[in-house]
């Protein structure tokens, strides 16, 4: 999906992937900046209801690094990831008749009551990080946002630059709000539930026509979970697996290969996101953990021992970009957060 249009990033649907026909990912934003250029001044178009959070985290990290001014334009709704993204603009406008959405991050997770603690541990850190990046922006407490955003923040434009998480309001009247199954969210206005009601703007369909339009896939789409909390999203409606389909007992020897093996250690950020993000075969996911330990201890210079091994670890962990900063944070510095295991939401078998 072409996302630059006539100088501009327009960032419409979900983030992370395409429903209903809509939706962008980090790469596009990352390709994009590159072709306007890194001291281009750039504005970012937001009609957005979310989407997955680690593509959100990129895009505003993104954005952040970018050198050029980013004046950011909420054309209709910027909610849950998609108000994090709002929050790298150096301004930020609020038609008349938007809406903002802020609250903490969710999913499913998978596993022992020790990997279960050590999920909600990373989920809890990483709403932190978020907190403070809304802190950064509006001058508000962290902790009191903390405490808001277990529930839903709504916000109108007024509510929004009164609160500092926009700057101004165009008089403008709003686009229409895109394509999201709003019944995802537990305080959403009734006229949004009501609109995805009737426009079939669900999840659960989305995920089914998927499944029927690619019989012979392996892996199909997956359903967001985005509604405030955990157990909000049924994870028994996961898309079925038309053909090859894998048992819980496969997923689980799987993960279990994977995440005890002895690299694992020395890479858990790695080992999780091999183990629970990717599909691959538990030994391919070993073997690009034992080229990131030949690499860890390779001397500075010359080549790794095994190139083709090294290249696929260096790619398989090449987007885990993370939110970060406190309040003290330059605006245009690119932070960091280690979240490995806290994407589990995604996982292709989230229903083993």
């Amino acid at each position: 999906m072409t996302i630059l249009v006539g100088g501009e990033l327009v960032l419409y649907g979900f983030v992370g992937d395409s429903y209903w026909g809509e939706g962008f990912t980090d790469s596009d934003v990352v390709h994009a900046l590159a072709e306007v250029g890194r001291t281009a001044d750039i504005t970012v178009r937001i009609n957005s209801g979310g989407g997955y959070t680690d593509h959100g985290v990129a895009i505003y990290n993104a954005l952040t690094a970018h050198q050029g001014k980013v004046s950011v334009v909420i054309d209709a709704m910027a909610a849950s990831c998609g108000s994090l993204i709002a929050m790298a603009g150096d301004t930020i406008t609020m038609r008349a008749g938007s809406q903002m959405m802020i609250h903490g991050p969710s999913g499913l997770a998978y596993g022992k009551a020790t990997d279960l603690e050590s999920y909600a541990e990373h989920t809890r850190k990483l709403g932190r990080q978020m907190a403070e990046i809304y802190a950064e922006k509006s001058g508000e407490d962290v902790e009191d946002l903390l405490e808001e955003m277990e529930g839903e923040i709504w916000l109108k434009p007024e509510e929004a630059v009164d609160r500092g998480f926009a700057t101004d309001i165009a008089k403008a009247k709003s686009s229409n709000v895109t394509a999201f199954d709003f019944r995802q969210y537990a305080n959403a206005p009734k006229r949004l539930v009501a609109m995805a009601k009737k426009e079939n703007w669900s999840f659960d369909a989305e995920v089914q026509k998927a499944a029927s339009a690619a019989p012979t896939q392996a892996k199909d789409k997956e359903k967001p979970t985005m509604a405030l909390e955990p157990a909000t999203a049924d994870p028994n409606t996961a898309p079925a697996t038309a053909a090859a389909a894998v048992s819980a007992d496969d997923v689980k020897a799987r993960i279990k290969a994977i995440m005890t093996c002895d690299e694992a250690n020395q890479f858990p950020t790695l080992a999780s996101r091999l183990a629970y993000e990717e599909d691959g075969p538990a030994e391919d996911a070993i073997a690009t953990l034992k080229a990131a330990a030949l690499d860890a201890s390779a001397p500075d210079e010359g080549e790794p021992a095994d190139p083709k091994s090294y290249q696929a670890s260096r790619s398989a962990a090449a987007d885990l970009a993370q939110p970060g900063g406190g309040s003290s944070a330059p605006k245009k510095t690119k932070a960091t957060i280690d979240t490995g295991g806290i994407y589990a939401s995604r996982r292709a078998q989230k229903g083993a």
